[in-house]
């Protein structure tokens, strides 16, 4: 006989183990059942069996995952239990790894609410494209929530420290029980209706059971229709519920819905005050410039204005008539001197002088100047002028000075 093909038992079981893992209904299932052979390891791993009137199906839950189980696992409960399928290799055996372990009602609860998300999503309800935007500065907000809870308490107090201006409408809905959901409808139209800037719908925290009217999809369809901008103020932090989906804004606390709804006046007016004292800043920086602009521009307009430029005129003229009077008192002190010099020079030559100093001017009868004793004969009468006055003589003889008489 011969072997073709031998496998380890290794190979086989990772073999075996593939098919699971490739299987998509296997990935991700819910399996119902009632617990047994529960026990918690020390490592903090939780192995337990789930089994029915027919079979058993062994289960692990690693510690990693046991964050999410809201309730203390024990032999006897009926649960549903989310997980995959798979093969542990070493010992060839297949499992359920769980992921999530819910009572059987509140399976039947968290089918019906993952039934009615995927419905809304798919109808576009939860898209960002219908998400209206929280107004930064209310001064209505509509409150639907029961009158007495806490939830009521905790946004008073918050919008009367944040906003005490801002006016709270409340509408006294039922949040739970029977009438719940019809009672949150009207009180969501009512106060839509009424024209409030935003709407707050919500309650306070509770057990799961308690949230379904919010899980309804009569609120849904309220929430989504309405025209006022939603906050939805459901008080559980780890589920949540339909109407956190639809509304356009979540808040994981009625105190938390109250913060996003009103504005803090403390706060703005703190801003304002320091965009007043930046303003101011600001301000004043740009009158110094301002100011140190136009005294640059009067200086220069100063200069070339017709006033500025007759008087800058004036100044050069009055400059240019002290400096003529100081140029022709040079002139005329040397015209002086120069004049002086030549006054005294005709002075020597001077005819006056020389009479004065002896000499005489002699002249015939007939005015003409007798220099030469060539031109007188005896006889000719002369005019002889001295420095005081005419001597009228006549001539008896003339002789040259080479001659003796």
């Amino acid at each position: 006989m011969q072997m073709k093909n031998v496998y380890t038992v290794s190979q086989i079981n990772s073999y075996i183990k593939n098919m699971f893992d490739q299987d998509y209904l296997l990935v991700k299932l819910y399996v119902k059942g009632e617990v047994s052979n529960c026990k918690y390891h020390n490592s903090g791993h939780l192995y337990f069996s789930l089994k029915d009137g027919d079979g058993t199906l062994s289960c692990v839950m690693f510690a990693g995952k046991r964050r999410g189980l809201s309730f203390p696992l024990e032999n006897g409960q009926q649960v549903i239990v989310l997980g995959k399928i798979s093969v542990y290799e070493r010992t060839g055996s297949y499992q359920m790894y769980a992921d999530e372990i819910l009572n059987e009602g509140a399976g039947r609860q968290h089918e019906q609410f993952e039934r009615l998300k995927r419905e809304l999503e798919e109808m576009g309800m939860f898209s960002k494209e219908y998400k209206k935007p929280v107004p930064a500065y209310s001064r209505t907000i509509g409150i639907v929530t029961a009158p007495r809870g806490a939830a009521i308490q905790d946004i008073r107090n918050i919008a009367s420290r944040r906003n005490p201006y801002a006016q709270l409408i409340l509408y006294p809905a039922q949040v739970q029980g029977d009438g719940a959901v019809e009672s949150i409808v009207r009180g969501i139209r009512a106060l839509d209706a009424y024209g409030v800037d935003v709407l707050i719908v919500g309650r306070g925290g509770g057990p799961s059971e308690d949230l379904s009217a919010f899980n309804d999809e009569a609120v849904a369809r309220a929430i989504f229709g309405c025209r006022t901008p939603v906050i939805s103020a459901v008080g559980h932090e780890v589920d949540t519920t339909i109407a956190d989906f639809v509304a356009d804004r979540r808040a994981s606390t009625p105190s938390e819905a109250a913060e996003l709804a009103v504005a803090d006046v403390r706060a703005l007016l703190e801003r304002m005050r320091s965009y007043r004292d930046s303003m101011e800043l600001w301000m004043t920086h740009q009158i110094r410039q301002r100011r140190e602009y136009l005294a640059r521009c009067e200086l220069k307009l100063s200069q070339k204005s017709p006033r500025g430029m007759l008087d800058g005129k004036r100044m050069r003229a009055a400059d240019f008539e002290t400096r003529l009077e100081a140029a022709m008192e040079r002139i005329l002190s040397q015209a002086r001197s120069h004049t002086a010099l030549y006054a005294e020079r005709l002075e020597g030559l001077s005819p006056l002088k020389k009479l004065s100093q002896g000499y005489a001017y002699v002249t015939d009868e007939k005015g003409r100047c007798v220099t030469k004793t060539g031109q007188v004969k005896p006889g000719d009468a002369l005019n002889i002028r001295v420095s005081d006055g005419v001597i009228h003589a006549v001539a008896r003889d003339a002789a040259s000075m080479g001659q003796s008489g």
